[in-house]
């Protein structure tokens, strides 16, 4: 079988699978919209199945196609790991600094961060009143 055969053979197969896969998941939309949302907020009501198909078409227009689950993260996990390694290698760097390097780093991610958001970091008023 050549590679066009292999490929018409599979899209025969997904086309089914992908119209199959979206009306059933306009189904489930439809069937959970119409069990949470009408009870729990009295000004919404019930919707039909082609009401559930547009909206989850809206969904997709709005938030994007082909993201997955996961989305970029596995991309984001990748470059940190380029950049600092693993958790243990990183837990190993921190182990060998000197105490200077470990303030000179606290100190560069608070000034990256803000040092408002910091665990345990007390009010100053003075930083309030200029905000």
């Amino acid at each position: 079988m050549n590679k066009m055969q292999h490929r018409i053979k599979w899209g025969i197969l997904f086309v089914p699978i992908f119209i199959g896969g979206l009306f059933l998941f306009s189904l489930l939309l439809m069937l959970l919209w119409n069990a949470v949302l009408p009870a729990a907020v009295p000004a919404i009501k019930a919707i039909g199945y082609w009401q559930a198909m547009g909206i989850f078409a809206l969904s997709k227009i709005l938030f994007g196609f082909n993201k997955g689950w996961g989305g970029r993260r596995g991309q984001w996990k990748q470059r940190m790991q380029e950049k600092w390694g693993t958790m243990k290698e990183m837990e190993q760097k921190w182990d060998n600094m000197t105490s200077e390097e470990r303030e000179h780093f606290k100190a560069e991610w608070k000034s990256r961060c803000g040092g408002r958001w910091t665990r345990g970091a007390k009010n100053d008023s003075s930083s309030m009143a200029a905000e």
